[in-house]
């Protein structure tokens, strides 16, 4: 029994997770139609030979919080925590 709730709770991590950052995605798509239908056509300007922007930390933060809960919880060991996390750090 402990397996099968650890396995839906890692599932609803993962299903949390897609949620948060389909929506996070779809209201910036958003906000980049609106201010293209609200600014006027202008020249393109050369792009400059810029670094890939940094990740987003605060999903990050949020993702390794969600998962403090479900191991103090209990539902999470030491050993599925650490992976979990070290899985979130490295994407």
């Amino acid at each position: 029994m402990p397996g099968l709730i650890r396995g839906v709770a890692r599932t609803a991590v993962v299903a949390g997770t897609a949620t948060a950052v389909s929506n996070r995605v779809s209201r910036r798509q958003q906000g980049r139609w609106a201010a293209q239908q609200s600014e006027p056509e202008a020249p393109p300007q050369p792009a400059p030979a810029a670094a890939p922007p940094p990740p987003d930390m605060s999903s990050k933060i949020d993702q390794l919080q969600q998962l403090g809960e479900l191991k103090a919880q209990g539902v999470l060991t030491e050993t599925e925590f650490e992976e979990q996390k070290r899985r979130i750090l490295n994407s």
